[in-house]
């Protein structure tokens, strides 16, 4: 496939023909235009689909994730999607201010918190599994299980009272997506959350608790910078989409995945070491991650063997780049012992997901509560069945029927 300067852009994003199978678009992109104009509800990027291209570009500052800036383009028409509604200059620029604002937040992430989270995140697995096993087989696994757990996490982090989970789950539904929703109907959205938080961080001023937030607002760096109230706000709703919709479509598709192939469920059974390595081959083997990375550029820029003119808005294909061949052997297959494995499923450089360890965390201690727990888990209709959520910028299964 190529598509030269004359044709028309490629309609984006690709018909979804698999459930758990990538667009074939994507590799035939991939080896023969690496750069390919496509059309987007917001204007023309150019999509970039090779692994050393991504990479590149994921790492280099020059290329803002500033979508307000002059010339850029957004994904939908209105601007309403997430990557063009964040306000904070702390956590779209590049530069010191995002990194004395990711400075702060890391603290809340480091290796020793997330052992010690370990326990609560198994406590509410176990919780959920209890109460799914109590409705009955088959059941929805990613109702029940895959999105409960991590917005019951995201809330605990915050501090927020467990029972508005709810309503943390719709604002970020309603963040994350691209095409379900007006304007009128993401601002709406947009303003109820923003006035919950605010009120939620002045609580805390009065009464602060171990959480993010209240660390957040007594914390101060090296060099006495305190984050401002904007910061807090858009760190909370940062986490929220990145640390629940995200996370929960990775905990749904992995377990797609693995049961999509039974054999691959039987070998974690008969060998559970290789638990931490299959979490991490599933998230390079997701091929539907969601619609990708958009990156803006004002000059000239020479990435791999063609040149990025100035003004020009690049969405990133991390889906496409852990999928290929000059890089991962077997690259079509799911390798649950496969190491090393340099997937960039939660980007590189600086502005790679902060909440990874947690994702990873999450993920890891369902599958091992779901392996004990549930020994026998099957897939309730054939895989073909399955179906996904086209509306969200990161890519969900709309329902995962399971028994055991």
């Amino acid at each position: 496939m190529s598509v030269d300067d004359a044709a028309e852009p490629l309609s984006y994003p690709f018909p979804r023909r698999s459930a758990v199978e990538p667009p074939a678009e994507l590799a035939e992109l991939r080896e023969g235009c690496p750069h390919a104009r496509i059309a987007v509800g917001g204007g023309e990027m150019t999509l970039l689909t090779r692994y050393t291209d991504v990479r590149t570009v994921m790492g280099d500052t020059r290329f803002t994730r500033d979508l307000s800036t002059e010339g850029a383009v957004a994904l939908s028409a209105d601007g309403t999607d997430v990557f063009s509604r964040s306000t904070s200059m702390s956590t779209t620029a590049s530069g010191e201010a995002h990194a004395q604002w990711r400075r702060m937040v890391s603290r809340w992430f480091t290796a020793k918190r997330m052992t010690a989270l370990r326990p609560e995140i198994e406590q509410m697995a176990e919780e959920l599994i209890d109460a799914m096993v109590d409705r009955g087989a088959p059941a929805d696994l990613g109702a029940l299980l895959a999105f409960p757990l991590p917005i019951r996490v995201i809330c605990s982090m915050l501090g927020v009272p467990d029972e508005d989970k709810d309503r943390f789950a719709h604002w970020s539904n309603v963040m994350m997506n691209f095409s379900r929703y007006s304007k009128e109907e993401a601002d709406a959205s947009t303003a109820e959350f923003d006035a919950y938080m605010l009120e939620h961080i002045e609580a805390k001023r009065g009464e602060p608790a171990d959480d993010l937030i209240s660390n957040l607002l007594v914390q101060t760096d090296a060099a006495g910078y305190r984050m401002a109230g904007s910061d807090l706000l858009e760190t909370a709703k940062g986490l929220l989409a990145a640390g629940y919709e995200t996370t929960a479509n990775s905990i749904g598709k992995m377990t797609a995945f693995l049961l999509a192939d039974r054999s691959r469920w039987e070998a974690l059974l008969a060998d559970r070491s290789l638990v931490r390595t299959a979490v991490e081959e599933a998230l390079r083997f997701d091929a539907q991650l969601g619609l990708g990375l958009p990156r803006f550029i004002t000059e000239d820029v020479k990435v791999g063997d063609a040149v990025v003119p100035a003004g020009t808005t690049v969405l990133l294909s991390m889906a496409a780049a852990n999928r290929d061949t000059t890089v991962f052997e077997r690259a079509e297959e799911m390798v649950l012992d496969r190491s090393p494995n340099p997937h960039i499923a939660f980007g590189v450089g600086p502005h790679s997901c902060l909440g990874q360890a947690l994702a990873r965390t999450e993920m890891t201690v369902v599958l091992e509560v779901m392996l004990r727990r549930l020994p026998r888990l099957e897939l309730a209709v054939p895989v073909e069945e399955l179906q996904l959520d086209d509306g969200l910028i990161v890519t969900a299964l709309t329902s995962l029927p399971v028994r055991w």
